[in-house]
Formats: structure tokens, sequence, C-alpha cells
């Protein structure tokens, strides 16, 4: 069974996580209602996605 044959230090494995995280969600502020919403997501208070009506508006 292979074992290493020194310990792996903080750095060196903070090295090879350096690319592992969370990454941050696109959020956008829309443009006629001024809510906030996902990117490429209708918005479901107005019903809206590009300029289109795709859904009836939430009361």
């Amino acid at each position: 069974m292979a074992v290493p044959k020194r310990k792996t230090s903080r750095s060196r494995s903070g090295k090879r996580r350096s690319h592992i995280r969370i990454s941050s969600k696109n959020i956008i502020e829309d443009k006629k209602s001024g809510e906030y919403r996902l990117s490429h997501h209708l918005d479901p208070k107005t019903g809206m996605y590009k300029g289109r009506q795709i859904l009836d508006p939430k009361d």
C-alpha cells in the first residue's frame, strides 16, 4: 500500500485546493421592476422574460 513519506503541509494542501471555492450567484436588478432576480430567469413578480409577458403577474 502506498504511504506518503512525509506529512503534507498546510500550504501545499492549500495550494492544491486553491481553485475549490463556492461561486457567487449571478443576481441582477430588474430594469423595470427594480427587483433582484437571477439572470436568465423570469421575474416571478411581473411574469416578464426578455421583455415579453410569459406568466400572469402574481398578486
